[in-house]
Order: C-alpha cells, then structure tokens, then sequence
C-alpha cells in the first residue's frame, strides 16, 4: 500500500510546504522513506518546471529534498508530485523491486496523479517564455543592429550582392535545437530538409531563384552511417528547391560534441534580375496579406517546445493528445519547402513583399518588409493551426502573444498581396489563407 502525509492546508494564495511520508509494503519486503521539501520554492528539484523526478536503484534511505545527495543513487523509481492548496498526491511507476501487484496497484493509480499536476500547473503554474527556456529574441535583434552599423545592408531575410543586371541573393542558417529531438527520437533522414528549408525559404523572399547549396555538418566521432542519412535529407531539400548540392565540410572534432550528436548548418545561393526583386516598397494600406500553411513547428522554438516537453510529463514516444501521431513525428515533421509554390505565384504578378515566419513568429518577421508607417492586421482564427500548436500553449500554459512571437501557428510564409493577385492566389490550386490586411501604423495587430 501506499501511505501519504499532506500538509496543512493554507489558503490559495500562498505558497504552501509539502511533507511527504511515503511507505511501500509488499511481500518482496518493506521500504519506506520521506521526502520533505517546499513544493514550489526548492529551486534543486525544479518541480516549478518538471512533472516528475527520475531515481534509480532505490535502497534502504531517507532523502529530506537534497537534490545533490539524491543524484548520486542509481534507482528505479519513477513518482509524480501533484498538488493543491489542500491535497498532495504522489504516483509511483516503474519501481521493479515492488511485487507485481504492488507495482500495479502504483500503476493505477497514477493516472489521476498527474492528471491532477498536470491540471494545476496549467491553471497555476507560471506560463513558459522563450526567454526563460534560454532563448533572448530582443538581444538576438540588437546584435543585427549593431552588426548594421558596421555592414550597412543586413538585416533583410537574405543578403544582395549586385551581379550585371541581377543580384545574388545569400542566406545561411541551421536547425537550433531541433538537433536535440533528432537525437532522441532517432529521426535523421529528414533534418536535412530543414536545414535547406531554412536557407532557400530565407531567399526566396526576394524573389530569387536558388541556385546551389553548401553544407556544414561537425561530429566528435564520424559516424559514417548517420552522416549518410542526414545529407541525404539534405538531398532530398535540394530536389525540392531545384537547386544544386554544389559541396560542403565534414568537421570531425574529438571531445567538442557529445558522442552521437552533431551540428548543422547551411548556406544557400539564388538569383534575381534587379527590375524583378521584391523588397516592399510598394506595399500599401489595404494590400493582402496571404499565408502558406506550415507542417508544424519548423525549425524555430525548439528550446521553448523542450521545456514544454519536460514540464508536460510526455515523452516524444508518446501520442500527441487527441492525434494519431507521436509527439516526436509532429515534431519533427520536416519544414516545407516554398520555393516552387511562392515562385509559381511570383510569375504571375502582384506580390509586393514576403516574410519567411522563422524565429520571432508573425511579431518580428512581418514588419520587416514593410515601409516605414505601414503595420499588418491579422484576423483571429483565419487559418486552421496545427493541433501540436494547441497542445505547447496548454502544457506549457503560454501566453497568446509570446506564442505568437516564438511560433508561426500554422503559417510558415506570408505574402503580401494586391487584391487581384490575392484573388487569383485564393482562388487557385494551392492552399492559402486570406489572414490580414496592410494598415495605417506600425507592428503587427490581431482582430
């Protein structure tokens, strides 16, 4: 059986202390041991942003909340906090010492255990930022400023080089920490795709066509075999964007990478005739504004979607809540390529700017395309979002802005349209959405 001590309880508005006294009874033999720490403010074992605390190879202790201490113990047992103002509940999993009914009595359960965590970290918890899981979009736009005073010119999606009557256009990229997923899940043959997604995508926003692609690929220790599954998605991003794998580095550098994990990152060039590139110049209050659905998340916001991850309790193995698909397969479902698609509709006229929705979402790559006094209205549930989507902003209890700011919701490209090309677009073969409209002002707005 298992016995449990909660606190007094304390009105809601205060932080209250949890003292937990836990017994295992069974007749493999009898454990017990006590846990007392503060269920909210004990910084060592971050249950603020973690659903649940792994130890392995339990033996005959007491542990009073001394995360060092209980580190250096290899144990099987899993267990689940949940809490409220007046109850405390605790789940165990996987404690393989217990009996077997024992260990299914724990099993059983735990479901409502961390249901009850996860209810009451979503309704109380302190919602997640990509700032605090590491990632500072505001110091990430002050460094482009700087470096634009020193090279006068960047900041655009992609850099001009002028060549005759045309320009060179270049972009350079890599797929952050979605690297980290790869790892874990053991997806390789399509992280490739993402890396040229994000370069061609970052180019084709001036209407360039890409032309070549180099990569950059650097491991501890080459594994020949994974190297050859990740460069054949990049391959495969290629052919997409009907561009050519001109070359590319191998780095091998021992002790600098974790053994099994690697680094990427790519470099894609395209061209444009100088009377055809897109810059915005001519956008005007009451163009269109028309979204290309994404596959998902992309390759932006990854640091944020692992701390989600973790405070969720999931795994990437198990099914994203309500799908038919693994968190790990929506996760890492490859970015879309848009070059033949935004190519296409270029050809026919009437596209005056496009923004490739990466880091900083529709807040921060929207208006950089638009002249000085013009802002973007975006219209409120005007495109389907992928449920993964859904799913982040619950579990980890986000704000619609910050959402907003870190993922692109659905819409991986935005055109900026006239109202005849915005028609003929809609109205087309390819999916699009009418998602807004170019206003008086500055930003990016919602109604």
């Amino acid at each position: 059986m298992v016995q449990i001590c909660d606190s007094e309880p304390r009105p809601p508005s205060h932080i209250f202390p949890a003292t937990l006294s836990i017994s295992f009874h069974s007749a493999a033999g009898h454990l017990s041991f006590a846990l007392q720490t503060s269920f909210f403010e004990n910084p060592g074992l971050e249950l603020h942003s973690t659903d649940h605390l792994v130890f392995r190879s339990f033996s005959h202790r007491t542990f009073r909340g001394d995360s060092d201490h209980v580190q250096e113990h290899d144990q099987n047992l899993r267990f689940y906090l949940a809490g409220a103002p007046n109850i405390v509940s605790l789940a165990v999993l996987h404690f393989f010492p217990l009996t077997r009914d024992t260990f299914g009595e724990c099993q059983s359960s735990s479901v409502e255990a961390i249901q009850s965590i996860r209810t009451y970290k979503n309704n109380h918890g302190e919602g997640l930022t990509y700032k605090e899981a590491g990632v500072d979009i505001d110091a990430g736009s002050e460094l482009v400023r700087r470096i634009a005073k020193m090279a006068p010119g960047i900041g655009g999606f992609g850099g001009l080089f002028p060549l005759g009557d045309s320009y060179l256009v270049a972009g350079t990229d890599g797929v952050g920490t979605k690297l980290k997923l790869a790892f874990e899940t053991g997806i390789h043959d399509t992280i490739g795709i993402d890396l040229v997604a994000m370069s061609v995508n970052d180019i084709i926003t001036s209407g360039a066509k890409p032309l070549f692609f180099l990569d950059y690929y650097a491991t501890s220790n080459l594994d020949v075999d994974l190297a050859e599954k990740v460069i054949k998605g990049i391959v495969d991003g290629c052919q997409q964007s009907d561009c050519a794998l001109l070359g590319g580095e191998t780095a091998e550098m021992p002790d600098f990478y974790a053994s099994g994990e690697y680094d990427l990152s790519g470099f894609a060039v395209g061209i444009v005739k100088k009377q055809s590139v897109i810059n915005g110049k001519n956008i005007s209050v009451g163009d269109v504004l028309i979204g290309l659905p994404s596959s998902g998340v992309h390759s932006n916001g990854f640091s944020l979607v692992r701390r989600v991850l973790a405070r969720s309790g999931l795994s990437l193995k198990d099914k994203l809540p309500g799908e038919s698909v693994t968190l790990g397969e929506a996760l890492m479902a490859p970015t879309v390529i848009y070059v033949k698609q935004v190519l296409n509709i270029i050809s026919k006229g009437g596209i005056k700017g496009i923004a490739h929705i990466t880091g900083g979402g529709f807040t921060d790559n929207i208006p950089r395309v638009f002249p000085q006094g013009l802002g973007a209205l975006i219209y409120n549930n005007s495109w389907p979002a992928p449920p993964v989507f859904k799913w982040i902003q619950k579990a980890g209890n986000i704000e619609d802005g910050e959402m907003k700011r870190t993922f692109n919701m659905g819409i991986g490209m935005v055109l900026v349209a006239s109202k005849e090309a915005a028609e003929r677009i809609l109205n087309g073969d390819e999916t699009a959405y009418r998602i807004g409209e170019v206003i008086n002002g500055d930003g990016v707005s919602y109604q």
